[in-house]
């Protein structure tokens, strides 16, 4: 009976619109009613999911990204990967990519980067004469591997939710080659699409504009250098250096680029509260709801039917893959971390899943549900900027699509590209 109020409620709530951290905690506390549990341990939970030190790194590397948006950091890595790739078919799809890859590898935001990126690239392959759902399906697509590619606060979220003790510096170590492996493949379906619609040729520059771009790009790439040598040399933690990130950002952004004033500064810190303070109630209603999913020993008896249904691990991963992409349709990524990862992970270790290894399956799946319709937030920031209709963009989707299944496929059954970083430092 419990179970039943529990995702109905959810459910319903969901339904007629209630937002995803107030639909979580209403089911929350619908089912303590039921069970006869004194509400106040719904708040209890929500406080105490959010009690947790690795967590004060959300909003530090949320307000970084902000920053580097306004420090022109986006715009300078645009020229760097144009000067690059420029030339190729299709080449500005490719920059796209490109400059999402490195984007990503400073801010670990989808959002900001498909907003970043995406602000700058779909006006400039408009101008080129290039499809605008293809301008947008690549910006969306490739804003994914930005939570792959260290630093992702998402991955904060994972080892918090854990409960293990999972190091947040091996998993971002891990993401490093399945993010350039997505990165890879995105843009070669972006080259093979391209040759399918005979899109524009770019040219190539010169060394000297490429040589020039790189090094005006190189202080705002250090960023992800910075973060992850302090991890690695045990100079500062994971959430040490989200701080250490927003200084240099700052310092970056005010003396070298000049781009950063008081006004920015102070515009980015009020949108990175507002930001940060959606995530972090959305991890502490989803808190409650995982532990009323824990009292009622959900976790157990869905991994109690995965083991009727098969003990190959094989068909458990694809099974838990198939489960978190359908959920993956109608909530958000955190959220959804904070529920699934008590739920999926002592099924997949079971199996002899590493820990590390199921964070990135988990980072790169319900990544893709960020542009799966529909609920797919990353999705309506690319029609939003692209002012492109989501049907439009949904039709001609699916080459990425697909191009990001296989990426998850080989993610999945090739433990070796997320373990091997990790394991060699």
């Amino acid at each position: 009976m419990e179970i039943l109020v529990l995702f109905a409620v959810l459910l319903i709530l969901l339904a007629i619109g209630v937002p995803v951290a107030f639909a979580l905690f209403g089911a929350a506390l619908a089912t303590f009613a039921v069970a006869d549990i004194p509400l106040i341990v719904a708040v209890q939970r929500m406080a105490a999911g959010i009690s947790v030190f690795t967590l004060m790194a959300i909003p530090f590397f949320i307000f970084a990204g902000d920053l580097m948006y306004r420090a022109g950091i986006a715009e300078r890595l645009v020229r760097v990967a144009d000067a690059a790739f420029g030339r190729v078919r299709g080449g500005l799809g490719l920059v796209d990519v490109g400059a999402s890859m490195m984007f990503g590898a400073v801010s670990g935001s989808a959002i900001a980067s498909a907003s970043a990126i995406g602000s700058t690239m779909v006006p400039l392959m408009d101008e080129k004469g290039y499809d605008r759902d293809f301008s947008v399906n690549v910006t969306v697509t490739a804003a994914i591997v930005g939570l792959l590619i260290p630093p992702s606060h998402n991955m904060i979220i994972y080892a918090a939710a854990s409960g293990i003790g999972v190091s947040i510096g091996d998993l971002f170590l891990a993401g490093i080659v399945p993010g350039v492996l997505t990165g890879g493949l995105l843009m070669l379906t972006t080259w093979l699409v391209a040759r399918w619609r005979n899109l524009p040729r770019g040219t190539f520059p010169g060394w000297r504009t490429f040589i020039r771009a790189a090094i005006y790009a190189v202080p705002g790439l250090f960023t992800g250098v910075l973060i992850m040598g302090g991890i690695l040399s045990g100079i500062f933690t994971p959430t040490e250096s989200s701080a250490v990130a927003v200084i240099y950002t700052i310092v970056v952004g005010t003396f070298v680029y000049r781009n950063l004033g008081w006004r920015g500064t102070w515009e980015a810190a009020q949108k990175s509260v507002r930001t940060a303070a959606m995530v972090l109630f959305i991890i502490a209603a989803a808190t409650a709801f995982g532990f009323a999913l824990a009292l009622l020993e959900v976790p157990a008896a869905l991994a109690g039917l995965i083991a009727v249904i098969t003990d190959n691990p094989i068909l458990t991963l694809l099974i838990i893959n198939v489960m978190l992409l359908a959920l993956g349709t109608f909530m958000d990524m955190a959220p959804l971390i904070v529920i699934t990862t008590p739920i999926f992970l002592p099924v997949a270790m079971a199996t002899g899943v590493d820990p590390v290894h199921f964070g990135i399956i988990l980072m790169l799946n319900l990544g893709i549900g960020l542009v799966t319709p529909p609920v797919g937030s990353v999705l309506f920031v690319g029609s939003a900027v692209g002012k492109v209709p989501l049907s439009r963009m949904v039709a001609t989707i699916w080459p990425f699509y697909l191009t990001l299944l296989i990426s998850l496929a080989l993610v999945t059954y090739l433990p070796g590209l997320s373990l091997w970083l990790p394991h060699a430092l």
